[in-house]
């Protein structure tokens, strides 16, 4: 675990991971985001008396875009996210309600869903940070990720209750599939003692692989906050 939480803090907050086993001592249970009303999922881990939120997540959440720079991350949110929402009318009495409001994604889905996807980045960015900063990862380690990914897939499986839900949770096991592809991959080239594949931080920029794996992830995030079904070649 004080492995695992390295890797976390390698990539998520960027500082130097001789902390990190001291800050995840100090953690508690994710908390549930909601933006704007819409429940995200469990997207807030509490570090020593403060609240983070995945910037990948939470970009998407409302809509904005991430740029990682040598010296910065900068975060940009369109001008109608951060505008007051107007007051929405009284909804119908569910006797009044049209078959077409049943239709899209179920909250319990959704929240699922991105949590889900929030597990599979994890495990990608283990990986890579593995390349990245020449880390050691254990196949014990590498099982314990993809027993937490088939484990949040599980539970998006059962709360699936609509047509647009069981299409999307398609597109996120093909997503799990990709990535446990290509996680096996690495970790067998890094068995095998192949330091082009598994050492060379260049060696991620010119995976297609890993490439697909992040534009389908990031569709996934951005189609199910908007609660509609949608499709992408990315997740095929």
């Amino acid at each position: 675990m004080k492995t695992r939480g390295k890797i976390r803090f390698v990539l998520r907050l960027a500082i130097v991971p001789l902390f990190a086993g001291a800050l995840l001592a100090q953690s508690t249970p994710d908390k549930i985001l909601v933006v704007n009303g819409k429940t995200i999922g469990p997207a807030v881990r509490e570090l020593d008396g403060h609240s983070y939120v995945d910037i990948d997540t939470l970009a998407q959440a409302m809509s904005g875009n991430v740029t990682v720079e040598p010296n910065r991350v900068l975060l940009a949110f369109p001008a109608q996210v951060v505008t007051a929402p107007a007051t929405a009318p009284n909804p119908p009495a569910p006797s009044q309600q049209s078959p077409q409001a049943a239709r899209g994604l179920s909250r319990g889905f959704a929240a699922a869903a991105i949590g889900n996807l929030a597990e599979m980045r994890e495990w990608r960015g283990a990986t890579t940070a593995m390349i990245t900063y020449g880390m050691a990862v254990s196949a014990a380690l590498a099982q314990s990720y993809r027993d937490q990914v088939q484990e949040g897939l599980a539970q998006a499986s059962v709360a699936a209750t609509t047509d647009e839900d069981r299409s999307a949770l398609s597109l996120l096991q093909n997503e799990s599939a990709q990535l446990t592809n290509w996680a096996n991959g690495i970790l067998t080239a890094r068995q095998e003692l192949n330091g082009k594949a598994t050492v060379d931080p260049n060696a991620l920029q010119n995976d297609s692989a890993l490439a697909k794996i992040q534009t389908c992830g990031q569709f996934l995030n951005s189609m199910i906050v908007s609660g509609a079904f949608a499709d992408d070649a990315s997740c095929h």
